[in-house]
């Protein structure tokens, strides 16, 4: 596949994942009307950052008066996972991709835009990410502009139930790949089962949300990769990139 026709794949997969953006950063642009921003910054703050978790702490952390440090401390933390997510990234371009789009993929990385990018069969060309990015960053970025400018004006319920289309996309993100692998199915059925023990457990239960992620990506990852690993590609086939 070409590079502007992987673009334009990139931009049809991501309306989708826009459209669920745009409802959970408009419930995030209520949270930082509270912290003093204006639509204008709100929509660069949530084009550049684009995570849920990191923008939340991120407005809190502004409307209690944090420090800079404080500020950078407690978003790099939230958004911790995204380093792992990139480990696997680097993992699926092939020699001949560039340094500078490699880093231009890491940028984009959201959940989302990760899940549709590793599904990318073959190696990934970073046309494609770049392409669900161009769609879904200014939805998510436009979403919490506009949840500045409606303030606290919705019912919380309806701004709750907007929320619910991300859920939605999750799940159309790993069933395809889960019904084609079953050791897919497996790792995916593990985390359900695994992400919900850990906020019951009377230890692990205290443990942030965003570490007990971590700890059980790596954790699945790592046990998934030793019982069925995935063979290399080779560099001469597949879906190599230029």
């Amino acid at each position: 596949m070409k590079e502007k026709s992987a673009f334009l794949k990139g931009m049809r997969d991501g309306f989708p994942i826009g459209l669920g953006y745009f409802a959970v950063s408009f419930s995030l642009g209520i949270i930082a009307k509270k912290g003093g921003l204006t639509p204008i910054i709100g929509f660069f703050s949530s084009l550049f950052v684009r995570a849920s978790a990191g923008e939340y702490a991120g407005y809190t952390s502004i409307a209690t008066h944090a420090s800079y440090w404080e500020l950078v401390i407690i978003t790099v933390i939230a958004n911790a996972r995204y380093l792992l997510m990139n480990c696997a990234l680097s993992q699926k371009f092939s020699s001949a991709t560039g340094i500078v789009k490699r880093i231009l993929v890491g940028a984009c990385c959201t959940d989302e835009i990760f899940g549709i990018s590793i599904a990318w069969p073959g190696y990934l060309k970073p046309a494609y990410t770049f392409g669900a990015t161009a769609i879904a960053g200014p939805m998510w970025a436009l979403g919490t502009a506009l949840g500045i400018v409606a303030g606290g004006t919705l019912p919380v319920r309806a701004v709750s139930a907007l929320s619910v289309a991300l859920y939605g996309m999750f799940l159309a993100i790993i069933v395809p790949p889960s019904k084609k692998d079953k050791a897919v199915a497996i790792a995916v059925a593990a985390s359900f089962a695994l992400s919900y023990l850990f906020s019951i457990l009377p230890v692990v239960k205290t443990i942030s949300a965003g570490t007990r992620t971590i700890i059980l990506t790596i954790v699945i990852a790592a046990v998934a990769a030793i019982l069925k690993p995935v063979p290399d590609l080779p560099e001469d086939g597949g879906d190599v990139n230029e």
